[in-house]
């Protein structure tokens, strides 16, 4: 798909073709509805042909942001900036931007190559360049024979692809996806979530996408915004937000995390978190942490296994198996350690995995695999 954007204000001609380039800066950017505060000072930058995911519970202000960057909501305050050129004075229709709906928003009364062709005919393209455009879509999107079909005659995964063959069709300076996979159902939904990533990176096209499912967040991005409250908590990888998350927030939201409440004992040759439930954890914390402070230690389902015998960290009164549940290629475990309840995945072939509702276990833990943060840290 070439990069000839012909109709649109905005060009890649404009810019240069370093694929490091920063092709969208967000500046400061805050939005207030009466008293909420919907996005809080957010600054973000995404390089030309990166896919940037804003990641958060509903409410976070996510779809707020792109809906700034797309020109539907103007910001209190904070600047944009696409391609080097600011965004303040641009209408919708004339930044050049793809977006894709929640809701697809396709035209029930228009069929497949109406619908795709729809954005070129509201600029104006030679009938012509119409119809190159509208077949070169369709066989990227594999949408071939579907040309004359209405929506209402299209399946979910295909309605959706439709969706994003219309934005790809003006051939967009930047693509944004709203919660675009959330209404497939989960096998499609991940099918086309890998589909979709191998798709924009052969298109080298800018992406932004909100969405509130980490998996797809993963799957497709090459960066994560995590928002919560109308903030940017953390971006990074996903490697980096999954593995040095920066917010106990980061730690129970990306995952599943376990938080036991505990106290820093310093004393002895190492520090320890002795938690409420019974349990002693070694730790290693770049935070100031004092002896007697109360904290909380977080640990992943994934990073606990379970033993018949006392284990290092877990060495009188077992816990009792209240869960066991068969997840496919993992089976889940809750363990009831009294004042706390632990809930663990391990890999149906572990021993882990054995363990019955009503069984007395204990406790493994690997210490480096842990978070502590104060008991008092917002999130």
């Amino acid at each position: 798909m070439s990069q000839d954007h012909g109709t649109g204000t905005l060009s890649v001609d404009e810019m240069s073709n370093e694929r490091d380039e920063i092709e969208l800066a967000v500046e400061g950017v805050n939005k207030t509805f009466g008293p909420v505060h919907a996005v809080r000072d957010c600054d973000l930058t995404v390089r030309r042909g990166e896919m940037v995911a804003l990641l958060g519970p509903s409410g976070c202000g996510k779809t707020t942001l792109l809906n700034i960057i797309a020109g539907f909501e103007s910001p209190d305050s904070g600047t944009l900036r696409l391609g080097g050129v600011a965004l303040r004075d641009i209408p919708p229709n004339h930044r050049n931007i793809g977006i894709v709906f929640q809701s697809y928003a396709l035209f029930p009364h228009m069929t497949t190559a109406g619908n795709i062709g729809y954005g070129l005919r509201i600029r104006r393209a030679p009938s012509r360049v119409i119809r190159e455009r509208v077949a070169e879509v369709v066989d990227l999107l594999k949408l071939d024979g579907l040309e004359d079909r209405y929506p209402s005659e299209l399946s979910g995964g295909q309605q959706q692809r439709v969706a994003v063959a219309r934005a790809l069709a003006v051939r967009p300076v930047m693509l944004l996806l709203d919660e675009a996979l959330s209404a497939l159902d989960k096998n499609l939904r991940e099918q086309t979530q890998v589909e979709l990533s191998i798709l924009l990176r052969q298109l080298d096209i800018t992406t932004i996408i909100v969405t509130h499912d980490q998996r797809e967040a993963f799957t497709i991005a090459d960066r994560i915004a995590v928002m919560n409250d109308g903030q940017i908590l953390q971006i990074g990888t996903p490697q980096e937000i999954y593995s040095d998350p920066k917010s106990s927030f980061i730690l129970e939201f990306v995952g599943s995390a376990n938080a036991l409440k505990g106290v820093m004992d310093t004393t002895g040759s190492g520090t320890v978190v002795r938690a409420d439930c019974g349990l002693t954890v070694p730790v290693h914390t770049a935070h100031r942490l004092e002896h007697g402070q109360r904290v909380n230690i977080y640990v992943r389902a994934e990073d606990i296994t379970l033993s018949s015998q006392p284990t290092p960290v877990h060495g009188s009164t077992p816990g009792i198996v209240s869960l066991a549940r068969f997840m496919g290629a993992t089976q889940r475990h809750a363990i009831d350690l009294g004042s706390e309840q632990v809930v663990l995945d391990s890999r149906s072939s572990e021993v882990s995995a054995q363990f019955e509702v009503g069984d007395s276990v204990f406790i493994d833990i690997t210490p480096e695999r842990c978070y502590v943060l104060p008991a008092s840290q917002a999130s």
